[in-house]
């Protein structure tokens, strides 16, 4: 999904693109009235129980052998195919609908008979306003920013209605249930009461017909005038997680209503779809196609394929272009690079093409080579953005703009929303967390990863227009500064681990993106950027076609770097809980060190040294200094040293800190901060007197909330208010750069 700081509307995005019980076998007792086609009011079974609706937070990492051990290969496919489908899909054009013929396979993991399948129908969320989706949405929503919030009307409301469903030829009846509690009137998880078990490691095959409404577009998915983007459009069968996979205990299904904020999470496997439009229409895909489309009776069929990927979705829209480019690299196929678009925005055609090209030279490099033969990215039409921004394996959409200029806000947006989107392909598409309940290992990562790229290439956040740069003005923000700067630090509602629906607010979901964003920038600090570039290396070479938690990723980071204590600072603070850092500057105290009054003892003799005396002997050590330094500056060290005294605080948690102090002569020295204490007084003894402190001058803490109380100085300083005078002005022109994008 697109960047969290673009929730509030396109021009942002790119720039950085509760009701349910505890599930077990009691989660399934909750089951809405049948489907009456061929739906049973059968008792559902409790012998393989759903996991957690809300104690999703996972903090023991999984056994090395989980969904088969890590893939070195040499296998004969690259991922542990679970799953295969093979669907015909004809879409009438006109009603925006799907009728789809699917032959499902798939395969036992676990050790015991399986008598029934659990089902996603995400359409459904979209089919009335009583879904898990909408009733969370107006909770969430009323306290908050998110997308997905446009409201549908008559004949706009989409769902998915299953026709027919046969094991073997033999018809099976299907009911509604609710995993995770919520609304009976929710259908986005459908029970499969099977004719015959599956047996430990057997295969059940299922043949389902069905027909996919499209909503309009509301979020991720649907239609608007001739443009189609058909995601979660299909049946999908949820996962059997088994012992040591993800925290799991058991063996349980893994398979969530389809709630506001969260996103997907299924098995791996091969996808063979064909796709009948009219004649007129452009189509892209998940995949690759295969031979030359066919025609026949002014409609033409499609056919893709492609496996180690747990998701399919494609694009059918009239009269769309298409633009292509390649990439060769090291480890990789040469992929095919392809940019779908419609010509109101063809400005932004060629910047995707570049920007797509060079994220999966980044990735590539960073993390691990791109082992697919394709990437396709669709620019969705004019009022058709909540379709953008949106990930599958091999396929994204885009954002699009009426003009692409260097150095300007849509310049940026551009290049951001590509780098994400195609970013999800490893962090959600290779690296296959659960999105439901660990968006952070997706959208968090990815966001981190994605401004380490814009880092190497220089690449600021531009707050700028055409009608700001004609006048000169183009105000630049990094985009770690950025990001921190919407992560809600000083009061963060949530942990970085919990799942995408138990969250306080739209707004408290966002910050995993910019919050894990943070959190991994001041990590990489302490690390070092080489340890932390080894420790994702490992993270992605030990999980590439497998299912981590963020315990697994924590695991990863120390393993690789060896330094726990760093690790599992920022783990326990910030990803399992709900720390603040708030480190500051209390006070300088600055004293010269003069001869004191008083009696001392030497050689058993007292000798007392009078005030009025000592005055006298000052005085003539300072004009003898003088006489022997005439031409000595303000500020130079004198004839007797300072004792400067400066005070830190902690108002939160612990972190690694440098304080730098300045002297009167311009010289500094630093001072590491690296305790537990909740405060110190730091001594120096100088020629010269402090003048100022500050607390991590390089500003690698950017979890700090408020660093305008790191620094402190003993004189008048004018920099912090020519900082807010520059800050203000930035953003009267973001204001205006704003007004012309509306």
């Amino acid at each position: 999904m697109k960047s969290a700081i673009g929730r509030g509307g396109p021009w942002l995005a790119a720039l950085v693109v509760m009701w349910a019980c505890q599930a077990g076998a009691q989660g399934a007792t909750h089951a809405a009235k049948p489907q009456p086609a061929a739906s049973s009011s059968v008792a559902v079974p409790t012998d393989i129980p759903f996991a957690p609706a809300h104690d999703t937070i996972i903090t023991q990492q999984s056994s090395p052998n989980a969904w088969g051990g890590e893939r070195t290969g040499n296998e004969p496919t690259l991922s542990d195919r679970v799953v295969s489908y093979t669907i015909n899909a004809d879409l009438d054009a006109a009603k925006h609908a799907v009728t789809g013929k699917e032959h499902m396979t798939w395969r036992n993991r676990s050790d015991r008979d399986v008598s029934s399948v659990y089902f996603h129908l995400y359409l459904n969320a979209f089919q009335n306003e009583g879904s898990t989706f909408f009733t969370e949405r107006r909770v969430l929503t009323a306290h908050g920013s998110s997308r997905g919030a446009a409201v549908l009307e008559k004949g706009q409301w989409g769902g998915i209605r299953l026709q027919n469903v046969q094991q073997d030829g033999a018809p099976v009846k299907w009911t509604f249930v609710h995993p995770d509690g919520g609304p009976d009137t929710d259908q986005t998880v459908v029970r499969i009461d099977l004719a015959r078990p599956v047996p430990a490691g057997g295969t059940l095959a299922l043949d389902i017909d069905f027909i996919s409404q499209l909503p309009r577009v509301v979020e991720r998915t649907g239609w608007f005038g001739n443009f189609n983007l058909i995601g979660q459009w299909f049946p999908k069968i949820g996962v059997l997680e088994l012992p040591g996979e993800r925290g799991a205990t058991q063996v349980r299904w893994n398979v969530h209503e389809f709630h506001f904020e969260s996103e997907f999470y299924a098995d791996f496997g091969l996808f063979d779809v064909h796709m009948t439009v009219p004649s007129d229409y452009t189509v892209g895909a998940v995949g690759q196609m295969q031979g030359t489309p066919e025609q026949k009776d002014g409609k033409t069929t499609y056919h893709f394929v492609q496996g180690d990927v747990h998701d399919f979705a494609w694009v059918a829209a009239k009269d769309y272009k298409t633009l292509d480019g390649t990439y060769t690299g090291p480890g990789s196929p040469k992929v095919a690079v392809r940019v779908i678009y419609p010509a109101e925005y063809e400005p932004s055609a060629a910047p995707t093409l570049k920007s797509t090209i060079d994220a999966v030279a980044y990735f590539s490099k960073t993390l691990g080579a791109y082992p697919y033969n394709t990437v396709t990215a669709v620019i969705p039409p004019y009022n058709a953005e909540e379709a953008g921004g949106m990930e599958y394996p091999t396929f994204f959409t885009s954002e699009g703009y009426t003009y692409v200029e260097p150095d300007t806000a849509t310049q940026m947006a551009s290049d951001f929303v590509n780098i994400h989107e195609f970013g999800h392909g490893y962090f959600y598409g290779l690296i296959a967390s659960n999105e439901f309940e660990e968006p952070m290992l997706d959208e968090g990562l990815n966001e981190f990863w994605d401004n380490r790229m814009l880092r190497e290439r220089n690449q600021d956040a531009v707050l700028a227009n055409r009608f700001t740069k004609w006048l000169g003005v183009t105000p630049h923000i990094g985009g770690f500064d950025f990001e921190r700067a919407t992560a809600t630090l000083d009061e963060p509602a949530d942990p970085l681990a919990q799942n995408s629906w138990d969250r306080l607010s739209g707004t408290s979901y966002g910050t995993v993106y910019s919050r894990t964003t943070t959190a991994m920038h001041d990590l990489e600090a302490r690390l070092g950027t080489p340890v932390l570039e080894r420790a994702f290396r490992l993270y992605y070479q030990r999980w590439r076609f497998r299912h981590p938690s963020v315990a697994d990723f924590r695991a990863a980071l120390i393993d690789s770097s060896g330094n726990a204590r760093d690790v599992d600072a920022i783990f326990s603070e910030y990803v399992y809980g709900t720390g603040k850092m708030d480190d500051r500057v209390d006070a300088i105290d600055t004293y010269e060190v003069l001869p004191e009054a008083g009696v001392t003892w030497k050689d058993g003799k007292a000798t007392e040294v009078v005030a009025s005396d000592l005055d006298k002997q000052i005085d003539k050590q300072r004009d003898d200094w003088k006489k022997a330094h005439p031409d000595a500056k303000p500020g130079a060290p004198g004839p007797f040293p300072w004792h400067n005294t400066v005070t830190v605080i902690r108002d939160g948690v612990a972190a690694p800190e440098v304080l730098r102090v300045t002297y009167e002569d311009g010289t500094h020295e630093d001072i590491t901060w690296n305790d537990d204490r909740r405060w110190v007084r730091f001594d120096f003894i100088k020629p010269g007197k402090v003048v100022s402190a500050e607390l991590d001058p390089d500003k690698h803490n950017l979890l700090d909330h408020n660093r305008l109380n790191n620094s402190l100085t003993t004189e008048p300083n004018g920099a912090a208010s020519r900082r807010w005078t520059a800050d203000v002005a930035a953003v009267v022109q973001t204001f205006y750069s704003l007004l012309e994008t509306l």
